[in-house]
């Protein structure tokens, strides 16, 4: 007969999870181990900090000043200025934020939509994996950039809920097939099995036994798309399909290539580089981190466990 006991035997592969204020400790020991991951890390404190406090320290209207267009860079102004005189680097603060929440939450949507039908589909097979497959298929085959410039014709994007919701339903399919291929796997190990025989539901089995067996792949999945989806919405900004109501990095390529003539222009050349260097450092933070973010949540990789 099966018993509690036995569910915690077979359970044992899996060296015991973080709970409470031990995962915070130990999540700050993944990050301070590597010189790499505290720069990393660093860097995304500190873009997040622009986009909670940028709007607070620049005003939505960014002044105008008519005698400083096309500013070197300088103590005054570390990027440069634009065609109107702005502060390159005030411009990029101020976007911060439009530009990681829409990423945020294109990623969450991604991680939640790819999470859920992914599990789902594993565990029960059948008729439901074959209609989410399906499904699955059609977005995998339809190449999601261009989905996103086709829907930005018909959908208001100038809000980042409105955009982060577009990017994760474009681009959950990748993350709901690599999920449902390790709950194919794990559906058929002890502990699933006993839970089952305790007479456990399908519910209890797929949040409570499986998913903390894939949460290092959504944990690397999450950052991961964060990063696609900033260059999606900036894409879109720059391509000028998205209105210009809202200040975005992308909205900075776009001016700086089609209206300054940033490209053949070296004195509007900072206007380009600037938006540029943003996505570059950015990038480069969330790469760095993702080192960390893969021991936080991969039990192999713990040397507390």
């Amino acid at each position: 007969m099966t018993t509690p006991d036995t569910v915690k035997s077979v359970h044992t592969f899996t060296p015991k999870p973080y709970n409470g204020s031990s995962f915070w400790k130990a999540a700050w020991r993944s990050i301070t181990r590597k010189t790499s991951r505290i720069i990393g890390f660093a860097i995304i404190v500190l873009f997040t900090l622009m986009a909670i406090f940028g709007p607070y320290l620049y005003s939505s209207h960014l002044p105008i000043n008519t005698n400083a267009i096309y500013a070197p860079i300088s103590w005054k102004y570390p990027l440069g200025t634009d065609f109107e005189g702005t502060s390159n680097l005030a411009l990029i603060i101020t976007g911060a934020r439009y530009v990681l929440l829409a990423a945020a939450l294109g990623a969450l949507f991604t991680v939640i939509f790819g999470t859920v039908l992914g599990l789902i589909a594993g565990y029960f097979v059948g008729w439901s994996d074959s209609i989410i497959m399906r499904i699955t298929d059609f977005f995998l085959t339809i190449p999601s950039f261009p989905l996103l410039v086709v829907l930005s014709t018909v959908w208001n994007f100038g809000h980042p809920l409105a955009m982060g919701f577009i990017l994760g339903i474009t681009s959950w399919g990748g993350m709901a097939r690599a999920v449902r291929s390790q709950t194919l796997s794990l559906r058929e190990r002890g502990f699933v099995e006993a839970a089952r025989g305790l007479g456990l539901s399908p519910f209890h089995i797929l949040f409570r036994e499986i998913l903390p067996n894939v949460s290092s792949y959504i944990g690397m999945n999450l950052l991961t798309s964060i990063t696609g989806c900033i260059y999606a919405e900036v894409g879109l900004f720059f391509l000028g399909v998205v209105p210009f109501h809202v200040n975005n990095w992308g909205v900075m390529l776009n001016m700086a290539v089609f209206s300054a003539g940033a490209m053949s222009s070296p004195e509007a050349l900072p206007y380009l580089l600037s938006p540029l260097l943003a996505l570059l450092l950015l990038t480069l933070g969330i790469v760095l981190f993702l080192d960390a973010v893969d021991e936080m949540f991969n039990p192999r990789l713990r040397e507390d466990v």
